[in-house]
Formats: structure tokens, sequence, C-alpha cells
């Protein structure tokens, strides 16, 4: 792909998972204008709004993918995977905004992908439980929650804290929050 056209992409991709995150309904004439493009630029790669959509998705998927990866859930130690974690995947929901609950019903694969995605996560978060860093009377699951809860909230309400300061905020408020005191 030539370096323009890639150029191009990112962005439909890029506003087009804002605008829809907006408004589900923002059409492809608003993407492309939005995105500084031709609309028919925008239709020559996607067939139409549910094509683009699955593209912003995979593109999300393929962002936390790699946030997962280089976070060494599974190898570095608890407090240190959960910042690595924690400073990649607040610009992914900042990047991304679109909900990906949408698309799990339309695409099984992409519902697979974001399935295993969520297992790695909540593998870790049974690994912190275990190795005692969370509270023995917090359930994995609530503390899975309460993650989750703690990243949308920073990554959407408090959008001008920077990732490190915001990993920072959230990895304070889940330790010590339901962390052993």
């Amino acid at each position: 792909m030539r370096a323009d056209a890639a150029r191009n992409l990112s962005s439909v991709l890029r506003t087009g998972a804002r605008l829809l995150a907006e408004d589900p309904s923002t059409s492809m004439a608003a993407i492309a204008a939005e995105a500084g493009v031709d609309r028919t630029t925008v239709h020559r790669r996607f067939a139409n709004r549910e094509a683009l959509l699955r593209a912003v998705f995979q593109a999300k998927l393929d962002s936390a993918e790699r946030v997962l990866d280089e976070a060494r859930l599974t190898e570095a130690p608890v407090p240190v995977a959960l910042h690595r974690y924690l400073e990649g995947i607040i610009p992914v929901a900042r990047e991304w905004p679109v909900d990906t609950r949408r698309m799990m019903q339309k695409d099984p694969e992409a519902s697979t992908r974001r399935e295993a995605q969520s297992a790695r996560l909540s593998t870790f978060i049974q690994r912190a439980c275990d190795e005692g860093y969370l509270r023995a009377d917090i359930d994995a699951a609530w503390a899975r929650a309460v993650l989750d809860a703690l990243v949308d909230s920073i990554a959407h309400r408090f959008p001008a804290v920077d990732p490190p300061q915001a990993a920072d905020l959230v990895a304070d408020a889940f330790l010590r929050g339901l962390g052993v005191t």
C-alpha cells in the first residue's frame, strides 16, 4: 500500500471509530469529510458502514493484542505488568472508542478474538489474586470489572490525563482500593 493510501486508511479508521462511537448512524460521507478524503475513497475500500465498522473493530483488537503482548502479563511482576498494560490500553481505549460488544453480536471471528484477549486479562487478574496483590476476600471477576471501569473512566472522562499518569492513577486506585492493606 502506498504511503498516502495507508495514511488515508488510518485517518478513515480513526475518524470512523470516533464518529461511530458518538453516533452509530453516522454516514460514510460524514466520516469521509471529517477524515479529509473523498467519499469514493471510503467506498472503494469499504462496501458499507458495517464493513468500515468491522475494520475499526479489527484495528482495535489488533491494538489491544499488542498491548497484552507487550505488558508481559504472565512473566513480569504483577505491578509492572499492570502498569505496562494500563499505559498501553488507555491510549487504545481513547483512539478506538467504539464499543466492541456491538460487533461481537455480528462477527464471530471478532468475538472469538475479543474473548481470548479477555481471558488473558482475567488470567492475569487471577494471578494478582493468587500472588497476594489483591485482598483475599475480593473475587477475581469483581476485580476485573473494577479494573475495566477504571480504565474506561480515565480514558473517556479524563482524556487530558497523559497515559503514564493515567496508568499511575488507575494502578494506585486498583492496588490500594482492592489490594492488601
